[in-house]
């Protein structure tokens, strides 16, 4: 069954076979990684459309994720979905408290400093390990031309996130390029 498009969430793919009865190892973006695991009813772009996909069977296995989907029972037929990528509508993720978000929605936002000054969108997010960083790149009406590292410091440097604005308050010095 092929889905409209929703605001879709990429949680994972599907890697390479593992055994003969259909299962695929699975790659999960999910922190923990086996988060995933949660969500049996994935979005699936298949031939270029996003389509439904149920886990029936899944498990950590080693230090990654094996799984089995509905309708994939032999190696050849799973053998297709090797490297599809896996979704869901962001209405099922868990809620945050308010002032906890998940990184898709700081995708996109603007980043200004406190004087207002255009530093450009956040393009993604990284973790560092230390703390999770925000890669701004520059977007039209920018102060200048440059992409920025800035660290996602809640208090510290991360002032104020707007989710009605899609704006991220900062304090940061717009010469700094880290």
């Amino acid at each position: 069954m092929e889905l409209e498009q929703q605001e879709l969430v990429t949680m994972g793919r599907i890697g390479r076979l593992y055994g003969i009865k259909g299962w695929l190892k699975l790659i999960s973006y999910t922190e923990p990684q086996d988060n995933i695991l949660d969500f049996k009813q994935l979005r699936a772009k298949i031939g270029g459309r996003w389509q439904e996909l149920e886990m029936d069977q899944c498990k950590v296995h080693g230090k990654g994720l094996i799984a089995h989907f509905v309708g994939y029972d032999d190696p050849d037929d799973a053998k297709l979905l090797t490297g599809v990528e896996l979704a869901i509508d962001a209405q099922e993720l868990p809620k945050l408290d308010e002032e906890e978000f998940y990184w898709h929605e700081l995708t996109g936002m603007q980043v200004m400093t406190q004087s207002g000054q255009l530093l450009g969108s956040v393009a993604k997010m990284l973790e560092t390990g230390a703390n999770d960083v925000l890669v701004v790149q520059p977007t039209e009406g920018s102060i200048d031309t440059r992409e920025r590292l800035i660290p996602y410091l809640p208090g510290r440097v991360v002032l104020e996130v707007s989710r009605e604005k899609r704006c991220i308050s900062v304090e940061w010095d717009p010469d700094y390029l880290a």
